[in-house]
């Protein structure tokens, strides 16, 4: 997939306008190291003074936040925007048969999360460039939630501030 950072999808400008008019939001797939997207977005947020929380599956505390470890930790989940910066798609130990070396196969990371935000009814959500693939778009559209969810290249970092200017 090809991106443009700086632009957004037709629609997706009203819903950037919503997401960012949410009282809370959650970085899933934020990082400690402070080069990373993950990171460089918890710290948009935290520097515009939102009410941020990170999303980690180990740090206790990134960026002097406390973690959650899953959306499912949010305390209003219904009332929280979500930034999604995971790997679509990342490699996990698999349980094989005891006469069989261990395997790996593909966690759809993104996917997991996006569905546990429907169930949750997470209100937005934006997934980063290059966190979303084929069966993400694919959920996204057969649920009906192309109206929640910015996609396909705009980033928080490029295009935030110009949406916050708009509020």
């Amino acid at each position: 997939m090809s991106y443009d950072f700086g632009t957004f999808k037709p629609g997706h400008e009203s819903v950037a306008q919503k997401f960012l008019a949410t009282p809370s939001f959650a970085v899933v797939g934020a990082s400690k190291d402070q080069t990373k997207v993950g990171n460089r977005i918890l710290r948009w947020y935290q520097t515009r003074e939102f009410n941020v929380t990170p999303v980690h599956p180990k740090e206790p505390e990134l960026e002097g936040i406390k973690t959650i470890t899953d959306i499912s930790e949010l305390p209003s989940p219904n009332a929280t925007a979500l930034s999604i910066i995971t790997p679509p798609k990342v490699s996990a130990p698999h349980c094989p048969p005891p006469t069989r070396a261990p395997q790996k196969f593909p966690t759809q990371v993104t996917l997991a999360v996006v569905e546990k935000a429907k169930e949750l009814d997470v209100p937005f959500l934006w997934i980063q460039p290059g966190a979303e693939d084929e069966a993400v778009l694919d959920y996204i559209k057969t649920h009906n939630l192309t109206d929640r969810v910015i996609y396909g290249g705009a980033c928080l970092l490029v295009l935030g501030d110009g949406v916050r200017s708009n509020l």
